[in-house]
């Protein structure tokens, strides 16, 4: 394996952007190798439409695009970036907290910390956040 294999997509902050999302990670991951209809695929999927949900409704209009990244280290960590041009960084709810809304990056930190992932937030030279998750590629032990 090489290195370092890389996929990126840049998509606009709408709405419908989140199934493409959603469809371009689970491509990628099939490809390097995950089974179709694994936890794993699945989880990947579900972490990046809660991000990329954020990205469109928390950045207010000021982020026209968000973009994934997905980076499978020779490690054998995956990790997955989403990139939004908004400065307000994810806010951490108590868990307590009932509402019907804002629990994406609680199932986010939720599903990283079940599969043995961190997730970090880092600023871009722009002013805006990626928030990376990073977990133990699961393709070495299911093939």
């Amino acid at each position: 394996m090489a290195d370092l294999q890389e996929a990126s997509v840049t998509l606009p902050s709408d709405p419908a952007s989140v199934s493409v999302a959603r469809k371009f990670v689970a491509d990628v991951v099939r490809e390097w190798g995950l089974p179709a209809g694994s936890d794993a695929v699945d989880t990947i999927r579900l972490i990046v439409s809660e991000l990329a949900t954020n990205a469109v409704q928390h950045t207010f209009g000021q982020s026209p695009t968000f973009t994934v990244e997905l980076e499978l280290e020779r490690d054998d960590r995956l990790r997955i970036g989403v990139t939004d041009s908004h400065p307000r960084w994810p806010q951490r709810l108590p868990a307590a907290v009932r509402q019907d809304n804002g629990r994406g990056m609680v199932i986010v930190r939720s599903l990283t910390a079940a599969n043995g992932g961190k997730l970090t937030v880092t600023p871009t030279e722009e002013g805006g956040k990626t928030v990376w998750i990073a977990l133990p590629w699961a393709a070495r032990a299911s093939g």
